[in-house]
């Protein structure tokens, strides 16, 4: 057992690697700039954990999502492994405290938002690391090709400059080969270094029906898969609707969207993990960091926007190894209703000044101000305050977002924290001075240990409850002990922030770039393009338009999608089918013939050869014209 199996064995309680794991490991260990391509469920965090633990010093993790930072960290720590985060929302004093203990302390990993590189602070600090490895997750981000791209990740090229021999390992789940250029090229990698493994999930079936009536296709469904699912929508009322009337026929359901409270969707999600709930029907909110291994279905009823969000998303599926059903439904509406998304999702540059305008009122920030500052945003008090419509205000900062003037960050959900800013010895003197503080700073002491050193996550309602007070005391016990200048006291928050990646500017100085809007339109149209040629087709195994969307070469047909099964139902092999198709294309490319002179050219047996010809016509491959001849019309086979 190599030392890598060991810390692996050690921490994690596993033997064996994962394939591609250990080449990735091996990769980065050798210095070598590495980007691993792992679909979704592929065990990516453990091919830069195990590497950092098994190096001296620590390991900068890149990641723009605070949910699962905040996941990752708190893993590593049950592992007792000592791992902070630093994300936009935190004050000052965590940050500098954090960034201390990176330095001095014990720290194996810092995860960090990509827009806090640039901070004095961090630039500062980071010269005193001794870092050994930077690991960069969602790397498709840094591509304006790619499906999320965020302009805070083209700042880590700088950043590299600051620690010139520290290896880089990018992670992705889904990228196209013109992405995978990019990304490498972004990140200033030495020479290009890719290790991928293969998207094919074998266990997996990919099904497309075209239904008008989707509820009562679903309902049959859901009826005979058994099992736990998902079932996605575009929108956060159909979430609602479509689980009541599963409900309404006898079937566990729940809903789930971003505009529920963090309450009530840890309790819904908590629910469907354990089983108490049998289906989610959720928009894509819900997905991110659900480690469930026995979804046996996930469902689409609505057209998702790019291959890459259906690809990770149908690939919550299965990953038990075990058979499960990706499964898109489809009819002619979705086509329209997808192209008029375009408007949607790219509002007149007019309006995206507009909403950058009104954000800049709404924070109160003077022009010129409010650079790498974060703000509290509540979107739904936002859209009233200025009479925005929703799906604007999300288009136009994610266009905000594009161009670099902001950050949207997830919702964060953090704890309430303390950290002991006065010695012992002053505290001491603190409590002898001030007797009606003594009872509760000995009940702080005894409820949790280093808090001199960091700050520590409390629980107000827990503290209220041993001291037999209200939690209204505790609140103010903290805050008068912050006043004092004996604590510092950061209380739980529980929204996204808005970021200003640069001080706010007057209209005259915003520019949105008109060549931008129209790239990123055009590209967003090709998105949705293969979305729907990827749902109308009928003729192409639905596992070889994944893999081939992804870079994969030839492919080999699943034989278990709908496309598959439907040549599977002629009882000819897959190996049979494939020959007797290559033969007929091969004839009927040369010129158009009837089917009578088409057998007699062909070598193979002429019973099967009918049963392929007559697949081909069902499924518009070839054509028969008025004079009875055959012409092949299919571009994909």
């Amino acid at each position: 057992m190599n030392q890598y199996e060991q810390i692996l064995l050690k921490y994690w309680g596993y033997s064996k690697f994962r394939p591609l794991q250990e080449d990735i490991i091996q990769s980065i260990m050798s210095g070598k700039d590495t980007l691993a391509l792992m679909p979704t469920g592929g065990g990516k965090s453990i091919t830069f954990q195990v590497p950092a633990l098994a190096s001296e010093g620590i390991c900068i993790v890149i990641t723009p999502l605070i949910a699962l930072m905040k996941d990752q960290v708190e893993n590593l720590k049950q592992r007792e492994i000592k791992a902070i985060a630093i994300y936009s929302g935190m004050s000052y004093d965590e940050i500098d405290i954090a960034l201390e203990n990176c330095i001095y302390g014990n720290v194996k990993f810092l995860y960090i938002s990509p827009e806090r590189l640039e901070t004095d602070i961090f630039k500062m600090r980071v010269k005193h690391m001794n870092i050994s490895i930077l690991a960069i997750d969602e790397a498709h981000c840094i591509s304006e090709w790619g499906y999320d791209f965020r302009p805070s990740y083209l700042k880590i090229a700088e950043f590299r400059n600051l620690i010139p021999d520290v290896p880089v390992l990018a992670l992705t789940a889904t990228a196209t080969p013109k992405v995978v250029i990019d990304i490498q090229e972004k990140l200033h990698f030495k020479e290009r270094n890719l290790l991928q493994k293969s998207f094919e999930r074998k266990n997996l079936i990919y099904l497309v029906r075209n239904v008008e009536d989707k509820l009562n296709y679903l309902l049959e469904t859901v009826q005979k898969v058994k099992g736990s699912g998902i079932i996605y929508v575009r929108n956060r009322k159909k979430t609602r609707e479509i689980a009541l009337f599963l409900q309404k026929n006898k079937i566990s359901a729940d809903y789930y969207h971003a505009g529920l409270k963090l309450e009530d969707r840890n309790l819904k999600q908590n629910a469907w993990k354990s089983g108490a709930k049998k289906i989610m029907v959720a928009t894509n909110a819900f997905g991110m960091g659900i480690d469930k291994p026995d979804v046996r279905f996930v469902i689409h009823i609505d057209l998702p926007d790019s291959i890459e969000a259906y690809f990770q998303e149908a690939g919550r599926a299965g990953r038990d190894e075990k058979k499960a059903y990706a499964v898109l439904l489809y009819n002619n509406s979705d086509k329209v209703k997808a192209e008029q998304r375009l408007d949607d999702n790219f509002p007149d540059i007019k309006e995206i000044k507009a909403v950058y305008q009104a954000l800049g009122n709404y924070f109160k920030i003077p022009y010129g101000g409010g650079k790498l500052l974060s703000y509290d945003f509540i979107i739904s008090d936002f859209a009233k305050n200025y009479n925005f419509n929703l799906i604007k205000i999300l288009s136009s900062l994610k266009f905000l977002q594009y161009e670099g003037y902001i950050e949207l960050t997830d919702e964060l959900n953090s704890a309430s924290k303390i950290h002991f800013k006065a010695n012992r010895d002053d505290l001491y003197k603190f409590q002898v001075a001030n007797a009606k503080f003594d009872g509760f700073i000995k009940l702080v002491l005894r409820s949790y240990t280093g808090v001199f050193s960091d700050f520590v996550n409390i629980d107000e309602a827990s503290l209220a409850k041993k001291a037999q007070i209200d939690i209204q005391v505790v609140y103010e016990y903290l805050n008068r002990l912050k006043s004092f200048g004996i604590i510092s006291y950061v209380p739980k928050k529980r929204n996204p922030f808005i970021v200003f990646t640069e001080e706010r500017l007057d209209d005259k100085s915003l520019h949105i770039s008109r060549e931008n809007y129209e790239f990123r339109k055009q590209r967003y149209f090709e998105r949705l393009k293969a979305v729907v040629h990827y749902a109308a087709s009928s003729n192409k195994c639905r596992s070889q338009i994944l893999l081939s969307y992804f870079g994969e070469k030839d492919p080999d047909r699943c034989g278990i999608c709908d496309v598959c099964s439907r040549r599977n139902e002629l009882d000819l092999s897959k190996y049979e089918f494939d020959i007797i198709l290559d033969e007929l294309k091969s004839i009927l490319h040369r010129k158009e013939l009837t089917t009578g002179q088409l057998l007699q050219l062909t070598k193979s047996n002429k019973e099967k050869t009918i049963k392929v010809i007559q697949w081909l016509l069902d499924n518009n491959k070839i054509s028969k014209n008025d004079k009875d001849t055959l012409t092949w019309v299919a571009s994909e086979t």
